[in-house]
């Protein structure tokens, strides 16, 4: 599959902002959420709190509302995680990024991992749902049997990172291992940051074009996360890009979707 450019016009047509500071305030919601109506990103991920307080910044607007469950460390029992699931949806969330147990993971308990995620899969109902692996801390044999669980449960993505482990964000090796592993049935998002950094002259892709990317983020807690579109999805929805940086006392992303290739990153 040859790669599509990632035009700045594209990417900020597809793009979404996410704050998930534990700090927040009303008042640096309400900036953050009028900043990306004004960028005309697609979606914002906020904290499952902060929902509601969303609504009215986004009145009339087209933004789409994503939320995290078990965030950030993915120890809740798997009914906690489907409460917090089914609250988002009744709140107005359109995508559920959920973390997956890893101590499951790394004990190899298998069916407990797809029994917590069909948890959340039930009810998060037919919003798109995104496991988070947080492979960083995780052998290969684990990032495999997590995709395979992810897969098996009806998830629409598997995600790198959350961004708020020691471990660290994104590999291109994670990404590409995944990407192996899910064969382009489900979506891929690399996030929390690449180690070493994606750049266009070592992803096969072509640099974006346009001057409204913001710059490399300097922040050890920032950093590029890509999702990538499945070829062959159970669920036809997917996004692409994310690029963090930070802004005062809180985490931004950026991300957006285009028509990537699995083995392929952008910077």
């Amino acid at each position: 599959m040859s790669p599509t450019a990632l035009t700045t016009e594209l990417f900020l047509a597809n793009a979404d902002h996410t704050l998930l500071a534990p700090s927040t305030t009303p008042a640096e919601l309400e900036t953050f959420l009028l900043a990306a109506r004004e960028l005309g990103v697609a979606r914002v991920c906020i904290s499952p709190t902060l929902i509601e307080e969303a609504a009215g910044p986004l009145r009339s607007s087209p933004v789409q509302v994503v939320t995290v469950v078990g965030f950030p460390s993915g120890v809740h029992a798997a009914e906690v995680k489907a409460a917090e699931a089914a609250q988002a949806v009744s709140d107005g969330a359109a995508e559920i990024d959920m973390v997956v147990n890893r101590g499951l993971v790394r004990a190899g308990d298998w069916s407990g991992v797809e029994a917590e995620i069909s948890a959340v899969r039930e009810a998060a109902t037919d919003r798109v749902l995104k496991v988070i692996l947080e492979t960083a801390a995780l052998s290969d044999a684990e990032i495999i049997g997590a995709c395979r669980a992810a897969e098996a449960a009806g998830a629409d993505f598997v995600k790198t990172s959350t961004g708020f482990d020691p471990a660290g964000g994104a590999s291109v090796h994670a990404v590409r291992l995944m990407a192996d592993t899910v064969g382009g049935r489900l979506g891929i998002k690399a996030s929390g940051g690449f180690a070493p950094p994606l750049r266009s002259e070592n992803s096969g892709l072509p640099a974006p074009r346009g001057s409204a990317f913001p710059a490399r983020p300097r922040s050890s807690r920032s950093g590029t996360t890509l999702r990538v579109r499945p070829r062959t999805p159970a669920r036809d929805r997917a996004r692409d890009r994310d690029r963090a940086t930070d802004v005062g006392p809180c985490k931004v992303s950026i991300c957006a979707r285009s028509q990537l290739s699995p083995a392929t990153a952008l910077d």
